[in-house]
C-alpha cells in the first residue's frame, strides 16, 4: 500500500496541498500534520477583524471537520513533527508516532524574530502570531490604556489601526526613518504614517529601543536609544519573523533563509518539497534584489499558489512556479494592495492622489511593484501587467488618459 503524501504544517500552505491534491482526484493517502490545536484557520484576519471583535474563532476555520472526513485528509493536530529519516522516508512526532511517505511536503511556516532586549519576557509583552496570541491580546487591550508598538510593518500598524480605533493611546516605535520601509515606497510610507497620525497614533522614527522597563514583573514603559521613556500597559513586538528551517536543516537540505528549492519547488531531495513562508525559491520577481536570484515570501497568495503548484506536480502537471507576488494590509479605513517586489533603489511614480493612488515602482525602467491604495482596479490591471510580457513605461503610469485595462488585456 502506498504511503501516500506527508505534509508538516497545519497552516495556509499546508492545507492548500492537501486539498489541491484531492480537487486532482489524488487517491493515495494525505496525512496533514499541524502542531497547533484545532482546525487550520486563517491568521490575515487576527491582528484586523478579529483583534477589533468583528469575528470570532469559529469564523477562522479554512473548513469544518467534516471537510477532512470527507476527503480522507488524516489530521494530527496538536503534534510537532521533530525529525526525519529521508533513508526511510520517515516523519518522527513529537508524541513518538512515526509516519510513513512517498512524499514529504514541508509547509512549516515561520515564526516571530524576538526582541532582543532586556525585559522582553515581562508579561503584558506581546507578539501576534496564531490564534492563541490573538486571544491573549484580545484579552490584554480590554483594560490598556498607553500602548508602544515595536515595529511598524504590517502586522505593527494593523494592530495601532485597531487600537486607535478604541481610543487608546498609541505609539509605535520603528527603527527604519518611515514605517514599512522595507514593504513599500517612500510616498506610501509617508501616506500610511500620516494617516495613522490622524488618528492619534504616534510615530518614533530611526528609534531604537534599548529595554523594556517592568515592575512587580509586569511591562510599564520603553526606553529608547535617544534618551526617552515611554509609559506603557502594554507592549507589542512586530520586528519580522524567521523562517522555520530546522527540520529540514537537520535531515541534511540546503537552508538559508528558507528550505532552498528549485523552480518546482522541490527541495535537494525529490521526495521532500517545501513551500509557503519557509521556502526560498528562484523567482524573476526577485532580479535586483537577491545575491542568488532567490526569495522568500510570507504572504497568502504565496501560500495558496505553492500548495497548489506542489499538488500539481505530484498528479502529473508539473510546472515551474511563476505566480505574481501580491500582498494586502487593511489599516483603519485605506486598504493597501501591492503586486511584485520593490527594493530600496526602485524609482517611482504615482498615478491619482488623495486618499485613492498607486506607486508604480521600476528597476531599470521596468516595471517590478505596483502598491495601491483604495485602487483595487489598478492592483489588477498591475497583476496582469506584471505576469505578462506586456511593458508599461513610467510615462504611460501617470499618464490619466492610458487605460491600463485595455493595455493589460492587449
Amino acid at each position: 500500500m502506498s504511503a501516500g503524501v506527508v505534509i508538516v504544517g497545519g497552516g495556509q500552505a499546508g492545507f492548500q496541498v492537501a486539498a489541491s491534491l484531492r480537487e486532482a482526484g489524488f487517491s493515495d493517502p494525505v496525512t496533514l500534520v499541524g502542531d497547533e490545536p484545532g482546525l487550520p484557520y486563517q491568521r490575515p484576519p487576527l491582528s484586523k477583524a478579529y483583534l477589533a471583535g468583528k469575528t470570532e474563532a469559529e469564523g477562522l476555520s479554512l473548513r469544518p471537520m467534516a471537510y477532512f472526513a470527507d476527503h480522507r485528509i488524516a489530521l494530527r493536530a496538536g503534534v510537532r513533527a521533530v525529525a526525519i529519516d529521508r533513508a526511510a522516508r520517515r516523519v518522527r512526532l513529537g508524541d513518538g508516532a512515526t509516519l510513513a511517505y512517498d512524499h514529504l511536503v514541508l509547509a512549516t511556516g515561520s515564526r516571530n524574530r524576538p526582541l532582543p532586549v532586556p525585559g522582553a519576557d515581562l508579561d503584558g509583552v506581546y507578539q501576534l502570531r496564531g490564534l492563541s496570541d490573538a486571544d491573549a491580546l484580545r484579552t490584554a487591550v480590554e483594560t490598556a490604556r498607553r500602548i508602544v508598538v515595536v515595529g511598524a510593518g504590517f502586522i505593527g500598524l494593523e494592530f495601532a489601526a485597531v487600537a486607535a480605533a478604541r481610543g487608546l493611546d498609541v505609539t509605535v516605535i520603528e527603527a527604519a526613518d518611515r514605517p514599512m520601509a522595507r514593504a513599500v515606497s517612500a510616498e506610501m510610507g509617508a501616506f500610511f504614517r500620516g494617516a495613522h497620525e490622524a488618528l492619534g497614533v504616534r510615530f518614533a522614527c530611526e528609534a531604537a529601543i534599548l529595554s523594556i522597563e517592568g515592575a512587580a514583573g509586569r511591562a510599564v514603559g520603553v526606553h529608547l536609544s535617544d534618551g526617552r521613556d515611554l509609559r506603557a500597559d502594554l507592549v507589542v513586538v512586530g520586528i519580522g519573523v524567521l523562517p522555520n528551517q530546522e527540520l529540514a536543516e537537520e535531515a541534511g537540505l540546503s537552508v538559508s533563509d528558507g528550505i532552498h528549492v528549485d523552480t518546482s519547488l522541490a527541495t535537494d531531495d525529490p521526495a521532500i518539497s517545501a513551500i509557503g513562508d519557509c521556502a526560498r525559491f528562484p523567482s524573476r520577481f526577485a532580479d535586483g534584489l537577491s545575491h542568488d536570484g532567490r526569495v522568500r515570501i510570507e504572504s497568502v497568495q504565496n501560500a495558496i499558489d505553492q500548495g497548489r503548484c506542489v499538488a500539481a506536480r505530484l498528479t502529473g502537471r508539473a510546472a515551474a512556479y511563476a505566480a505574481v507576488p501580491w500582498f494586502w494590509s487593511d489599516q483603519g479605513r485605506y486598504k493597501l494592495q501591492i503586486a511584485g517586489l520593490g527594493g530600496p533603489s526602485d524609482a517611482s511614480v504615482v498615478r491619482g492622489g488623495g486618499d485613492a493612488f498607486s506607486v508604480f515602482r521600476y528597476r531599470d525602467r521596468r516595471l517590478c511593484a505596483v502598491e495601491s491604495v483604495n485602487r483595487a482596479g489598478d492592483h489588477m490591471v498591475a497583476r496582469r501587467l506584471l505576469g505578462s510580457s506586456v511593458p508599461l513605461t513610467p510615462e504611460q503610469a501617470v499618464d490619466p488618459a492610458v487605460d491600463l485595462r485595455a493595455l493589460a488585456a492587449a
